[in-house]
């Protein structure tokens, strides 16, 4: 089982499948959900018009179109209202539910941006923590398990939490 965290470009990625952290309108959006949709070109809109919406904690899949992934896993991450609202437990369901969508066509390698941390506010270490729990609970189908930072401080908090649980 292979769940590492490196810094860089979601939409570069070379593995099977990306995971975009989608609205639930599956609209296209600003931030790493914004920079997926321009990247993977217009049948991307078209697709995720077609399958109309996502439930948070959930995940639905497209074809990876202009991308380098086969795939894009597209998961709702919940909104932070300060954490007594079920985004615990709704933020892990997002990272299991992408990795059973993943594994459901294929794939055997796969890419995480940091879920919710964006504009939906979750705080960026309990995020972290969340992400490599569950991605290391999950990942023994694959080959890869890559958690996508865009920035220093995020890589930081995923070293860390990886570092702690080894």
């Amino acid at each position: 089982m292979n769940v590492e965290a490196t810094r860089g470009d979601i939409t570069a990625e070379r593995v099977d499948a990306i995971v975009n952290a989608a609205n639930g309108a599956l609209r296209r959006g600003a931030g790493v959900c914004g920079a997926i949709f321009a990247a993977a070109g217009p049948d991307l809109d078209a697709a995720c018009a077609a399958i109309g919406a996502c439930a948070t904690g959930d995940s639905v899949v497209t074809p990876g179109f202009a991308l380098p992934a086969l795939w894009i896993v597209h998961t709702v991450g919940p909104v932070w209202h300060g954490g007594d609202h079920g985004e615990p437990a709704q933020l892990a369901s997002c990272y299991r539910r992408s990795m059973e969508v993943a594994r459901s066509v294929g794939a055997t390698s796969i890419a995480f941006p940091a879920i919710s941390t964006g504009i939906f506010g979750y705080p960026l270490r309990a995020a972290a923590e969340i992400a490599v729990s569950t991605t290391r609970e999950h990942a023994a189908a694959f080959k890869i398990v890559r958690l996508v930072a865009f920035d220093e401080e995020t890589l930081a908090a995923y070293r860390d939490m990886l570092a702690r649980s080894s």
